[in-house]
């Protein structure tokens, strides 16, 4: 039956749990249709193995779809095989790993496999905020199917092979698979913002282990920390040099460097991930003007604005960490909004809603701002004014309407260069300083660079135990 472990899909997760961990769960189930002459045909498990086991000591759910066995296609008792998973992973609270490689819905079952794709979606979306839920594609996952990673928190993805799409690359009007293979990797992670990670599958599933260990196991689990190793007053002296390429300050921030980033090659001009703060789990937002790789060179120049891509990707965000109440810290050098016709189509949408996840979310939030912060879209960034617990800024940190040299030469036009380079220095201190912000009450502390983490730390710490009410809804609108 399906137990046999030389199979592609049961070999993935003997790869994914640790060693000797995983116990099969309807390793003899079969196809029941009869239809086409599907009773003659072998479908050991009905093309999908599923099961439990732990990574580094953590219970997790798995299925791995067998692409050996009718091509991996969908059938009544295969996505029965996958509720019912689901079913186990709400009742104990634990996550839920998919490993995708399926041909989609099984056509000799017709509204028995459609039905099978419902039951499934009900799950996932009773499962979300509830439990983590991490898919990973290895060969097609296409048509309905597609919903699934776009239903699950995490979407890792193989950079050859995999392929994921809704309508093929050739069934869209004017496009072909050489033109643009919306199916790839590539155009998924970059362009649909769908996938989180791309990689090779040894990588892929690797990356899934150091994940699971960061995340809680459900909305009530408050086991997200471990004992921390890292001198917790420890000083990241080049940290103001890193506040370009912010993830690279985040990973100084963190604890022995660690930094999980997600929707890496989506919206680069934001930064989100998950690092630890003296132990604990923190998810991590930041505006980025600079990339690097790993040699230290630079690879792309951004503007320090917000864009589509980011504020969708920062909203998505936030509403995953307030939901498994995981603190937010956010890094923040913004001057204003991307100004293009493409960005103007959708920026105020996806700027709103990346305001409400902010303001709605009642975790522990700090902000620190590292450069610029002008206008609406520091506002929207986890500002003080939308409920930012505590605002620091570093003392070179810009704060107010706009740069004020443009506010002089609003407030002043007509005057001569030197009257506005006076109002300009002028506004920049009674308006646009840190300190100014800080005399208000809009900052809370200025501190160095280089001591971010041991306050980021004390904030966390003495936020630890934070409520907040909210006016009863059902749900926002947003």
């Amino acid at each position: 039956m399906s137990n046999n472990a030389t199979n592609a899909a049961r070999q993935r997760i003997d790869a994914l749990l640790d060693a000797n961990s995983f116990v099969e769960i309807g390793g003899y189930v079969t196809a029941r249709n009869t239809d086409f002459n599907l009773a003659a045909k072998e479908t050991p498990a009905d093309g999908v193995v599923t099961g439990y086991g732990v990574i580094d000591g953590n219970l997790v759910y798995v299925y791995s779809q067998d692409a050996s066995v009718m091509n991996g296609s969908i059938g009544e008792m295969h996505a029965k095989k996958i509720a019912g998973l689901y079913d186990y992973a709400m009742k104990m609270g634990a996550p839920v790993i998919g490993l995708v490689d399926c041909a989609g819905l099984r056509l000799q079952e017709a509204t028995d496999a459609l039905n099978g794709f419902g039951e499934i979606y009900l799950k996932q979306s009773l499962a979300s905020g509830v439990i983590p839920q991490i898919t990973a594609i290895f060969g097609t996952c296409g048509g309905g199917l597609a919903l699934v990673p776009g239903l699950t928190d995490f979407t890792f993805m193989e950079e050859k092979d995999a392929k994921l799409f809704v309508n093929s690359p050739n069934a869209i009007d004017g496009n072909n698979v050489s033109k643009c293979d919306s199916a790839s990797a590539k155009f998924q992670s970059e362009e649909a913002g769908l996938v989180d990670v791309v990689a090779d599958a040894a990588s892929i599933l690797e990356q899934i282990r150091q994940l699971v260990c960061m995340l809680p196991a459900n909305n009530e689990d408050d086991m997200s920390y471990e004992e921390c190793t890292d001198d917790l007053n420890r000083t990241c002296a080049d940290l103001a040099n890193a506040a370009g390429d912010t993830a690279i300050a985040l990973s100084n921030i963190s604890d022995d460097g660690v930094f999980f980033e997600v929707k890496r090659a989506y919206g680069q001009n934001m930064v989100a991930g998950f690092i630890k703060l003296n132990g604990v789990t923190v998810g991590a937002l930041a505006n980025r003007t600079e990339m690097y790789d790993e040699n230290g060179e630079k690879t792309a120049d951004f503007d320090n604005v917000l864009s589509v891509k980011g504020c969708r990707k920062a909203a998505e965000f936030v509403n995953f960490c307030d939901a498994f109440d995981i603190p937010v810290l956010t890094l923040t050098n913004v001057k204003g909004f991307k100004a293009s016709m493409c960005a103007e189509k959708n920026i105020a949408r996806e700027a709103a809603k990346m305001t409400c996840a902010f303001a709605n979310a009642t975790v522990p939030k700090v902000n620190v701002i590292i450069g610029e912060a002008y206008g609406s879209a520091y506002v929207a960034m986890n500002s003080k004014s939308i409920g930012a617990d505590l605002v620091f800024a570093w003392p070179q940190a810009q704060i107010g309407m706009m740069d004020a040299g443009l506010a002089a030469k609003i407030m002043y036009d007509g005057e001569s260069a030197d009257v506005i380079n006076e109002k300009t220095a002028e506004y920049a201190a009674l308006q646009s300083s840190a300190l100014a912000a800080a005399k208000r009450g809009y900052v809370d502390n200025i501190i160095d660079a280089q001591d971010t983490r041991k306050y980021v730390i004390g904030a966390f710490e003495m936020l630890f135990t934070k409520r907040e009410d909210r006016p009863s809804k059902k749900h926002g609108t947003v």
